[in-house]
Protein backbone atom coordinates (compact mmCIF):
# COMPACT_ATOMS: atom_id res chain seq x y z
CA UNK A 1 0.00 0.00 0.00
CA UNK A 2 1.42 3.43 -0.82
CA UNK A 3 1.26 6.47 1.42
CA UNK A 4 -1.63 8.01 -0.49
CA UNK A 5 -3.76 5.00 0.36
CA UNK A 6 -3.03 4.95 4.08
CA UNK A 7 -5.78 4.08 6.51
CA UNK A 8 -7.10 6.99 8.57
CA UNK A 9 -7.46 6.41 12.33
CA UNK A 10 -10.26 7.96 14.36
CA UNK A 11 -8.73 10.68 16.54
CA UNK A 12 -11.60 10.60 19.04
CA UNK A 13 -10.82 6.94 19.74
CA UNK A 14 -7.61 8.06 21.48
CA UNK A 15 -9.44 9.95 24.21
CA UNK A 16 -12.92 8.43 24.26
CA UNK A 17 -12.30 5.80 26.98
CA UNK A 18 -11.27 8.71 29.24
CA UNK A 19 -14.35 10.74 28.25
CA UNK A 20 -16.72 7.82 28.77
CA UNK A 21 -15.21 6.78 32.13
CA UNK A 22 -15.60 10.29 33.56
CA UNK A 23 -19.11 10.65 32.20
CA UNK A 24 -20.10 7.36 33.85
CA UNK A 25 -18.70 8.75 37.12
CA UNK A 26 -20.75 11.92 36.77
CA UNK A 27 -17.84 14.25 36.05
CA UNK A 28 -18.10 16.84 33.25
CA UNK A 29 -15.53 16.67 30.46
CA UNK A 30 -14.42 19.27 27.94
CA UNK A 31 -13.02 18.33 24.53
CA UNK A 32 -10.47 20.36 22.59
CA UNK A 33 -10.20 19.52 18.89
CA UNK A 34 -7.71 20.66 16.27
CA UNK A 35 -10.08 21.68 13.47
CA UNK A 36 -7.79 23.68 11.16
CA UNK A 37 -4.21 24.93 10.68
CA UNK A 38 -2.28 26.85 8.06
CA UNK A 39 1.00 24.95 8.16
CA UNK A 40 2.69 21.70 9.15
CA UNK A 41 2.17 20.20 12.57
CA UNK A 42 2.97 17.28 14.82
CA UNK A 43 -0.65 16.14 15.12
CA UNK A 44 -3.30 15.58 12.42
CA UNK A 45 -6.54 17.48 12.07
CA UNK A 46 -9.05 16.07 14.52
CA UNK A 47 -6.42 15.58 17.23
CA UNK A 48 -8.11 15.80 20.60
CA UNK A 49 -7.54 16.56 24.26
CA UNK A 50 -10.07 15.66 26.94
CA UNK A 51 -10.05 17.54 30.25
CA UNK A 52 -12.15 16.36 33.21
CA UNK A 53 -13.57 18.30 36.14
CA UNK A 54 -11.25 16.52 38.59
CA UNK A 55 -8.22 18.08 36.89
CA UNK A 56 -7.07 15.02 34.95
CA UNK A 57 -6.65 15.06 31.19
CA UNK A 58 -5.40 13.04 28.24
CA UNK A 59 -4.53 13.53 24.58
CA UNK A 60 -2.73 16.32 22.76
CA UNK A 61 -3.25 18.98 20.11
CA UNK A 62 0.26 19.83 18.99
CA UNK A 63 2.61 17.41 20.70
CA UNK A 64 3.38 19.87 23.52
CA UNK A 65 3.59 23.38 22.00
CA UNK A 66 0.15 24.75 22.95
CA UNK A 67 -1.24 22.26 25.44
CA UNK A 68 -0.79 24.59 28.44
CA UNK A 69 -2.96 27.29 26.83
CA UNK A 70 -5.55 24.70 25.79
CA UNK A 71 -5.71 23.28 29.33
CA UNK A 72 -6.30 26.71 30.80
CA UNK A 73 -9.10 27.47 28.34
CA UNK A 74 -10.68 24.04 28.85
CA UNK A 75 -10.75 24.53 32.61
CA UNK A 76 -12.49 27.88 32.13
CA UNK A 77 -15.19 26.11 30.12
CA UNK A 78 -15.47 23.46 32.84
CA UNK A 79 -15.97 26.24 35.38
CA UNK A 80 -19.04 27.42 33.50
CA UNK A 81 -17.63 29.35 30.57
CA UNK A 82 -18.91 29.08 27.02
CA UNK A 83 -17.33 26.95 24.35
CA UNK A 84 -14.88 28.85 22.21
CA UNK A 85 -12.60 28.75 19.19
CA UNK A 86 -8.93 29.48 19.87
CA UNK A 87 -6.42 30.67 17.29
CA UNK A 88 -2.98 29.65 18.53
CA UNK A 89 0.53 29.96 17.14
CA UNK A 90 3.08 27.60 18.74
CA UNK A 91 5.80 29.65 20.41
CA UNK A 92 3.67 32.82 20.43
CA UNK A 93 4.37 33.25 24.16
CA UNK A 94 8.16 33.28 23.67
CA UNK A 95 10.24 36.42 24.04
CA UNK A 96 11.45 38.03 20.76
CA UNK A 97 14.97 36.63 21.06
CA UNK A 98 13.84 33.09 21.88
CA UNK A 99 13.70 30.61 19.02
CA UNK A 100 10.24 29.29 18.23
CA UNK A 101 9.31 25.88 16.82
CA UNK A 102 9.65 25.31 13.08
CA UNK A 103 5.99 24.24 12.83
CA UNK A 104 4.71 27.65 13.92
CA UNK A 105 1.62 27.88 11.73
CA UNK A 106 -1.67 29.06 13.21
CA UNK A 107 -3.81 26.37 14.83
CA UNK A 108 -7.58 26.62 15.25
CA UNK A 109 -8.72 24.68 18.30
CA UNK A 110 -12.37 24.23 19.20
CA UNK A 111 -13.04 23.86 22.93
CA UNK A 112 -16.50 22.68 23.89
CA UNK A 113 -18.18 20.42 26.45
CA UNK A 114 -18.11 16.77 25.38
CA UNK A 115 -21.36 15.84 23.65
CA UNK A 116 -24.27 14.62 25.73
CA UNK A 117 -26.65 11.82 24.78
CA UNK A 118 -27.71 10.74 22.26
CA UNK A 119 -24.42 11.70 20.54
CA UNK A 120 -22.26 10.40 23.41
CA UNK A 121 -24.10 7.07 23.38
CA UNK A 122 -23.81 6.81 19.60
CA UNK A 123 -20.03 7.38 19.68
CA UNK A 124 -19.55 4.92 22.54
CA UNK A 125 -21.57 2.25 20.76
CA UNK A 126 -19.76 2.75 17.43
CA UNK A 127 -16.35 2.44 19.06
CA UNK A 128 -17.29 -0.56 21.20
CA UNK A 129 -19.07 -2.44 18.42
CA UNK A 130 -16.69 -1.42 15.64
CA UNK A 131 -19.38 0.08 13.44
CA UNK A 132 -19.41 3.11 11.15
CA UNK A 133 -20.52 6.53 12.38
CA UNK A 134 -20.10 10.10 11.16
CA UNK A 135 -19.66 12.76 13.85
CA UNK A 136 -20.10 16.46 13.23
CA UNK A 137 -19.58 19.50 15.45
CA UNK A 138 -20.47 22.95 14.20
CA UNK A 139 -17.73 25.57 14.26
CA UNK A 140 -20.00 28.43 15.28
CA UNK A 141 -21.78 28.95 18.63
CA UNK A 142 -23.42 27.03 20.22
CA UNK A 143 -21.05 24.39 18.69
CA UNK A 144 -23.74 21.74 18.39
CA UNK A 145 -22.82 18.05 18.00
CA UNK A 146 -24.59 15.49 15.82
CA UNK A 147 -23.93 11.91 14.75
CA UNK A 148 -25.44 9.46 12.27
CA UNK A 149 -24.59 6.17 10.61
CA UNK A 150 -25.50 7.78 7.28
CA UNK A 151 -23.36 10.88 6.70
CA UNK A 152 -26.00 12.20 4.30
CA UNK A 153 -28.42 12.48 7.22
CA UNK A 154 -26.26 15.15 8.88
CA UNK A 155 -26.82 18.79 8.07
CA UNK A 156 -25.12 21.88 9.44
CA UNK A 157 -26.19 25.50 9.30
CA UNK A 158 -22.59 26.60 8.75
CA UNK A 159 -18.99 25.34 8.77
CA UNK A 160 -18.46 22.15 10.71
CA UNK A 161 -15.74 19.66 11.59
CA UNK A 162 -16.61 16.12 10.52
CA UNK A 163 -14.92 12.89 11.55
CA UNK A 164 -15.70 9.33 10.54
CA UNK A 165 -15.57 6.40 12.92
CA UNK A 166 -14.84 3.39 10.72
CA UNK A 167 -14.20 -0.25 11.40
CA UNK A 168 -10.73 -0.79 12.74
CA UNK A 169 -8.11 -2.63 10.74
CA UNK A 170 -7.90 -6.32 11.62
CA UNK A 171 -4.60 -7.94 12.53
CA UNK A 172 -4.70 -11.73 12.55
CA UNK A 173 -1.89 -13.50 14.39
CA UNK A 174 -1.46 -17.13 13.42
CA UNK A 175 -0.19 -18.75 16.59
CA UNK A 176 -1.03 -18.07 20.25
CA UNK A 177 2.52 -17.50 21.51
CA UNK A 178 4.11 -15.25 24.09
CA UNK A 179 5.37 -13.07 21.25
CA UNK A 180 1.84 -12.89 19.82
CA UNK A 181 0.66 -11.57 23.20
CA UNK A 182 3.11 -8.67 23.05
CA UNK A 183 2.41 -7.91 19.40
CA UNK A 184 -1.32 -7.87 20.22
CA UNK A 185 -0.79 -5.39 23.05
CA UNK A 186 1.16 -3.02 20.80
CA UNK A 187 -1.34 -3.40 17.95
CA UNK A 188 -4.37 -2.76 20.15
CA UNK A 189 -2.97 0.68 21.04
CA UNK A 190 -2.60 1.34 17.28
CA UNK A 191 -6.35 0.87 16.73
CA UNK A 192 -6.12 -2.66 15.33
CA UNK A 193 -8.76 -5.24 16.05
CA UNK A 194 -6.60 -8.23 16.99
CA UNK A 195 -7.60 -11.83 16.30
CA UNK A 196 -5.36 -14.68 17.46
CA UNK A 197 -6.04 -18.06 15.86
CA UNK A 198 -4.48 -21.33 17.01
CA UNK A 199 -5.72 -24.94 17.00
CA UNK A 200 -3.96 -25.70 20.32
CA UNK A 201 -6.23 -25.08 23.32
CA UNK A 202 -3.41 -24.98 25.86
CA UNK A 203 -1.77 -22.10 23.99
CA UNK A 204 -4.99 -20.08 23.84
CA UNK A 205 -5.61 -20.62 27.56
CA UNK A 206 -2.27 -19.23 28.73
CA UNK A 207 -3.84 -16.04 30.06
CA UNK A 208 -1.12 -13.93 28.43
CA UNK A 209 -3.33 -12.07 25.95
CA UNK A 210 -4.84 -8.60 26.30
CA UNK A 211 -8.53 -8.71 27.09
CA UNK A 212 -9.48 -6.97 23.84
CA UNK A 213 -7.91 -9.64 21.61
CA UNK A 214 -10.31 -12.18 20.14
CA UNK A 215 -9.07 -15.74 20.64
CA UNK A 216 -10.14 -18.36 18.11
CA UNK A 217 -9.49 -22.08 18.47
CA UNK A 218 -9.01 -23.41 14.97
CA UNK A 219 -6.69 -23.60 12.00
CA UNK A 220 -5.79 -20.06 10.86
CA UNK A 221 -5.99 -20.95 7.17
CA UNK A 222 -9.55 -22.24 7.55
CA UNK A 223 -10.59 -19.24 9.63
CA UNK A 224 -9.16 -16.79 7.10
CA UNK A 225 -10.91 -18.55 4.24
CA UNK A 226 -14.22 -18.12 6.06
CA UNK A 227 -13.37 -14.57 7.21
CA UNK A 228 -11.46 -12.88 4.36
CA UNK A 229 -9.28 -9.93 5.28
CA UNK A 230 -9.92 -6.51 3.80
CA UNK A 231 -7.55 -4.15 2.01
CA UNK A 232 -6.23 -2.49 5.19
CA UNK A 233 -5.95 -5.68 7.24
CA UNK A 234 -2.88 -7.77 8.05
CA UNK A 235 -1.80 -11.34 8.81
CA UNK A 236 1.39 -12.25 10.65
CA UNK A 237 2.32 -15.89 11.13
CA UNK A 238 4.20 -16.30 14.43
CA UNK A 239 3.67 -19.92 15.49
CA UNK A 240 7.00 -21.23 14.07
CA UNK A 241 5.01 -24.33 13.07
CA UNK A 242 4.58 -24.77 9.28
CA UNK A 243 1.40 -26.78 9.86
CA UNK A 244 -0.17 -23.67 11.37
CA UNK A 245 1.62 -20.88 9.51
CA UNK A 246 1.60 -22.11 5.91
CA UNK A 247 -2.15 -22.47 5.59
CA UNK A 248 -2.64 -19.02 7.07
CA UNK A 249 -0.18 -17.50 4.61
CA UNK A 250 -1.80 -19.18 1.61
CA UNK A 251 -5.25 -17.95 2.63
CA UNK A 252 -4.10 -14.40 3.33
CA UNK A 253 -2.01 -14.09 0.16
CA UNK A 254 -5.01 -15.13 -1.91
CA UNK A 255 -7.01 -12.21 -0.52
CA UNK A 256 -6.77 -8.42 -0.27
CA UNK A 257 -4.77 -7.99 2.96
CA UNK A 258 -2.19 -5.23 2.55
CA UNK A 259 0.41 -6.84 4.84
CA UNK A 260 1.14 -10.57 4.99
CA UNK A 261 4.25 -11.59 6.90
CA UNK A 262 5.91 -14.41 8.79
CA UNK A 263 8.36 -14.72 11.66
CA UNK A 264 11.60 -16.64 11.40
CA UNK A 265 15.25 -16.55 10.50
CA UNK A 266 16.41 -15.97 6.94
CA UNK A 267 17.09 -19.68 6.57
CA UNK A 268 13.62 -20.51 7.89
CA UNK A 269 12.08 -18.06 5.47
CA UNK A 270 14.00 -19.54 2.55
CA UNK A 271 12.57 -22.96 3.41
CA UNK A 272 9.12 -21.38 3.69
CA UNK A 273 9.39 -19.87 0.23
CA UNK A 274 10.31 -23.28 -1.20
CA UNK A 275 7.31 -24.91 0.52
CA UNK A 276 4.93 -22.22 -0.73
CA UNK A 277 6.23 -22.20 -4.32
CA UNK A 278 3.36 -21.60 -6.71
CA UNK A 279 1.17 -19.91 -4.09
CA UNK A 280 -0.89 -17.07 -5.52
CA UNK A 281 0.46 -13.72 -4.29
CA UNK A 282 3.70 -15.18 -2.88
CA UNK A 283 5.63 -12.11 -4.09
CA UNK A 284 3.71 -10.08 -1.48
CA UNK A 285 4.95 -12.17 1.45
CA UNK A 286 7.17 -10.27 3.90
CA UNK A 287 9.78 -12.30 5.73
CA UNK A 288 11.55 -12.40 7.99
CA UNK A 289 9.08 -9.86 9.44
CA UNK A 290 10.41 -6.91 11.41
CA UNK A 291 12.67 -3.87 11.23
CA UNK A 292 16.39 -4.27 11.81
CA UNK A 293 16.57 -3.20 15.46
CA UNK A 294 18.97 -5.88 16.59
CA UNK A 295 16.60 -6.76 19.42
CA UNK A 296 16.91 -9.84 21.59
CA UNK A 297 14.03 -9.73 24.06
CA UNK A 298 10.45 -10.60 23.21
CA UNK A 299 9.41 -6.98 23.67
CA UNK A 300 12.13 -5.79 21.29
CA UNK A 301 11.08 -8.39 18.73
CA UNK A 302 7.43 -7.36 19.04
CA UNK A 303 8.41 -3.71 18.62
CA UNK A 304 10.38 -4.61 15.49
CA UNK A 305 7.40 -6.46 14.01
CA UNK A 306 4.84 -3.77 14.79
CA UNK A 307 7.26 -1.11 13.53
CA UNK A 308 7.35 -2.72 10.10
CA UNK A 309 3.58 -3.16 10.14
CA UNK A 310 3.14 0.59 10.70
CA UNK A 311 5.82 1.53 8.16
CA UNK A 312 4.32 -0.70 5.48
CA UNK A 313 0.85 0.70 6.13
CA UNK A 314 2.19 4.20 5.52
CA UNK A 315 4.21 3.25 2.47
CA UNK A 316 7.55 3.72 4.24
CA UNK A 317 10.67 1.58 4.58
CA UNK A 318 11.17 2.27 8.28
CA UNK A 319 14.67 3.79 8.13
CA UNK A 320 16.00 6.56 10.40
CA UNK A 321 14.18 9.88 9.96
CA UNK A 322 17.49 11.72 9.80
CA UNK A 323 18.33 9.89 6.56
CA UNK A 324 15.02 10.63 4.88
CA UNK A 325 13.70 13.58 2.87
CA UNK A 326 9.98 12.77 2.76
CA UNK A 327 7.51 14.43 5.16
CA UNK A 328 7.71 12.84 8.61
CA UNK A 329 3.95 12.25 8.72
CA UNK A 330 2.27 10.52 5.81
CA UNK A 331 -0.78 12.06 4.15
CA UNK A 332 -3.78 9.98 5.12
CA UNK A 333 -7.21 9.63 3.64
CA UNK A 334 -10.37 8.11 5.01
CA UNK A 335 -10.58 4.35 4.78
CA UNK A 336 -12.71 2.68 2.15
Amino acid sequence: MNAGQAWHPCMLREVWPFVDAHRRSGRPVVLARLVDRDGPGARPLGAAMAVAADGTWCGSISGGCVEGVVLEAAREVLAGGLGRMLSLIPGDELLPWEAGPACAGELRVLITPAPSDPVHAAITTALEQDTDLTIRVELRPPYSWSAATDSGALTASGPAHTEAVTRRRTLVLAGATDLAALVATFAESLQFRVVIVDPRPAHLESGAFCHSARLIRGWPGEWLTANPLRRYDALIAVSHDPRIDDGALRAALAGEASFVAALGSRATHAQRIRRLAGTVGLERLTGPVGLDLGGITLAETALSIVGELVAAGNGRAGGPLRHGTRPIHCRRIASA
